[in-house]
C-alpha cells in the first residue's frame, strides 16, 4: 500500500472508530462504570470479534478479485454508494444517550470480554460496511495478502486506542457527546459520504 494511500486509510479508520455506534457506546459507559483498567477487557472482547469481521470481509473480496480484476471497479462504485447513504443516516442519527444506573452489578472478566466481543459481530451491517470500505483503498497491483494485513493492523491498533481513550475519559467526554452529538454526527456522516464520493475517482 502506498504511503499516501495508507495515510488517507488511516484517517478514515480513525474517523469510523470515532463515528457514535455500538462499540464506542459500549466503551464510554464500561469505563464509566468499571473504570478503564477493567474496561480492557471490554474492549480486548470488541477487537478480537471487529478483527474476525474485518479477516471475513478481507477474505471475500481476496476471493472476488481472483476471480475478476473488474470486479473491484464495480465494487468500488457500489461501496461509494453505500458509503453515501451510510454518511446520511450517521447524520441524521440521534445524539447518543449515556444514562445509567446509580450503582452498577458487579461483572465477571469474561462477561466483559463477552459483551464487548458480542457487540463487534451481531451487527451485520459492519460485514456490509468493510465491504463497501476496503475496495476503496485496494491497489489490485500490489501484493493483496500485504495490502490486507496492513489495513487489518492499522484497523486493529486505531480501534484499541480510541476505544481506551473513550474510556478512560468517559466522565469527561459524556456531557460533552451528549451536548454537542449532533454536530459530531453530522461531522461524521460528512466525512463518510465525501469519502464516497470521492474516492472511487481516485487512482
Amino acid at each position: 500500500m502506498a504511503l499516501d494511500t495508507w495515510l488517507i486509510y488511516l484517517l478514515a479508520v480513525a474517523g469510523l472508530t470515532l463515528t457514535p455506534g455500538p462499540n464506542s457506546l459500549l466503551a464510554l459507559t464500561h469505563g464509566a462504570l468499571y473504570g478503564h483498567r477493567r474496561t480492557c477487557l471490554t474492549i480486548a472482547g470488541s477487537c478480537t470479534g471487529f478483527m474476525l469481521i474485518v479477516a471475513l470481509s478481507l477474505l471475500g473480496i481476496g476471493a472476488l478479485l481472483q476471480t475478476s480484476g473488474s470486479i473491484l471497479l464495480i465494487m468500488k462504485w457500489l461501496g461509494a454508494a453505500y458509503l453515501i447513504y451510510l454518511g446520511i443516516q450517521v447524520w441524521r442519527s440521534p445524539v447518543m444517550s449515556m444514562n445509567q444506573p446509580a450503582e452498577p452489578k458487579r461483572r465477571s472478566n469474561l462477561a466483559l470480554f463477552r459483551a464487548g466481543f458480542t457487540t463487534s459481530v451481531s451487527n451485520p451491517k459492519v460485514i456490509l460496511f468493510f465491504a463497501a470500505f476496503f475496495p476503496q483503498f485496494i491497489d489490485p497491483e500490489r501484493s493483496l495478502l500485504t495490502q490486507f494485513v496492513v489495513m487489518a493492523l492499522t484497523i486493529g491498533m486505531i480501534e484499541v486506542i480510541i476505544e481506551f481513550t473513550l474510556a478512560r475519559a468517559a466522565f469527561q467526554l459524556r456531557p460533552v457527546l451528549e451536548r454537542s452529538g449532533k454536530i459530531f454526527n453530522r461531522c461524521c456522516g460528512g466525512m463518510f459520504a465525501g469519502i464516497g464520493l470521492a474516492l472511487p475517482f481516485s487512482n
